[in-house]
């Protein structure tokens, strides 16, 4: 039996500004966090940098025919910050601007839907030495830079994103050090995952002022699929602490309002949670439009035992000097059985099947868009100068598989969005791991659609999974 998707649905790609671009000092582009981060020995594997990418600020054109090509019907981008406000004050760069006017224009004179992110980690680097997201003055800011470009693109842009995975911002930038800014400081953490919720409130309260009325304003939340190894009390003791650490303590106040009570408890020998200010989850608690989920991989964990000195941290996120988890000291991370990628992630669909009933039950009127969704595989030209990427394709029928399965089951799922269109400069992989459904030769800047890139582009086309 075919499985087939409504009419109307979003089949798109999705990419991040500072993985792609490059061009990083031109137009008047300042750096950001990653531009400091990834110039700092030993940062980023081979010493990679975004500074030239995949040249798409060079390249436009030509990937936006590539899109088409494809058959996909939207776009997820990101704007760069600095690009736009180099040091994250003061008025905004034209030039830099109207590089995303004409990226705006390209995709609409192409029947294609730019779906835009605000944020997708470039903090400007004057922001971070003036404290970055730990401190409040950066919420503000980044407010008033959404509302400038929604001055500027609300006119052509009706789906518009705040932050991409505040998660990954706020405890791999500041708790485990393995994402810009490098901090190791879980009270910083903390502070900065309390700083862009409400960045992320006082943004959408100025996207609904900036817009006109059809603008709908979202969030893209990486939210993990938390199992307990054991159904012990300790085990199920440690799902509950991570769970709060990796998916309430956005998804309450964005969504209830109200931080979770065992996490400030779970975290009281750390802060106090005093930064939390009067009116915050009121501003947090701004009505979304929709809501975004980036799903790879879930999480199994465990209470550590008192041999475990470390614990084990197989959670899919690096080394790091320091644990993205403040509060779960004392919890460890295993390797859950079967296929992983070549990042090292296994594979499960049913975690992705699994968030969507979840947000459907905490969220019932809320409509969902599957935001980032994909895999790396160590990608290559065969001697014919095609990429065959058959284990790709088997992950997207996989996991586009429980996505079907959940709308049956009753989840408003609006769109779907394949991480990655292009191969790219992957944080701190560097240039090491390929999520992209079109290869790019990085001598060459040659972009060759992979198989996989062909098999979704019939699935746009149709809306009719096809076989793998």
């Amino acid at each position: 039996m075919s499985v087939s998707f409504p009419p109307g649905f979003l089949w798109g790609t999705a990419t991040a500004a500072y993985q792609i671009e490059g061009a990083v000092r031109e137009g008047g582009r300042t750096p950001s966090i990653w531009d400091t981060f990834s110039h700092t020995l030993g940062k980023v594997e081979n010493g990679d940098t975004g500074d030239v990418a995949v040249e798409h600020f060079h390249r436009r054109a030509d990937d936006v025919r590539l899109m088409s090509g494809l058959g996909v019907n939207a776009y997820r981008f990101s704007v760069s910050w600095p690009r736009v406000q180099p040091t994250g004050r003061g008025p905004a760069v034209q030039r830099g601007l109207d590089f995303y006017r004409a990226l705006v224009d390209d995709l609409l004179d192409h029947g294609i839907t730019p779906v835009l992110t605000l944020y997708h980690w470039d903090l400007p680097q004057e922001l971070e030495s003036a404290g970055g997201w730990p401190e409040r003055d950066t919420a503000h800011r980044f407010a008033d830079y959404a509302r400038m470009v929604a001055e500027a693109l609300g006119d052509r842009v009706e789906r518009w994103t705040t932050l991409n995975e505040p998660w990954c911002s706020a405890f791999l930038g500041y708790a485990s050090g393995v994402h810009a800014p490098g901090r190791t400081d879980p009270v910083a953490a903390l502070r900065a995952a309390h700083h862009l919720n409400l960045g992320h409130g006082l943004a959408a309260q100025a996207l609904r002022t900036a817009l006109p009325a059809r603008g709908q304003v979202s969030v893209s939340i990486n939210p993990s699929a938390v199992r307990a190894r054991t159904d012990t009390e300790a085990d199920l003791d440690a799902r509950r602490r991570i769970d709060a650490l990796a998916n309430r303590v956005f998804t309450d106040p964005m969504l209830h309002g109200a931080y979770p009570a065992d996490l400030l408890s779970d975290t009281e020998h750390l802060t106090d949670w005093s930064f939390v200010h009067g009116d915050d989850l009121a501003v947090i608690r701004h009505p979304l439009d929709s809501l975004g989920i980036n799903y790879y991989s879930p999480s199994v964990v465990s209470a550590a035992t008192d041999s475990d000195v470390p614990p084990e941290r197989n959670d899919g996120h690096g080394g790091g000097t320091g644990s993205p988890w403040p509060g779960a000291e004392r919890v460890a991370f295993h390797q859950a059985p079967g296929d992983v990628t070549d990042m090292g992630w296994p594979i499960d669909p049913t975690g992705l099947y699994d968030l969507l009933m979840r947000y459907t039950r905490e969220a019932p009127r809320l409509p969902l868009v599957i935001t980032e969704n994909g895999a790396a595989y160590p990608d290559k030209p065969g001697d014919d100068g095609t990429v065959h990427d058959p284990e790709r394709i088997r992950y997207l029928h996989g996991h586009l598989s429980a996505v079907h399965r959940a709308m049956a089951d009753g989840a408003d799922v609006r769109g779907y969005f394949l991480w990655s269109l292009l191969d790219n400069f992957e944080w701190a992989y560097g240039y090491g791991k390929r999520f992209g459904a079109v290869y790019v030769d990085y001598d060459t800047q040659a972009r060759i659609p992979k198989s996989s890139a062909h098999w979704y582009a019939e699935l746009a086309r149709t809306g009719v999974l096809p076989d793998c």
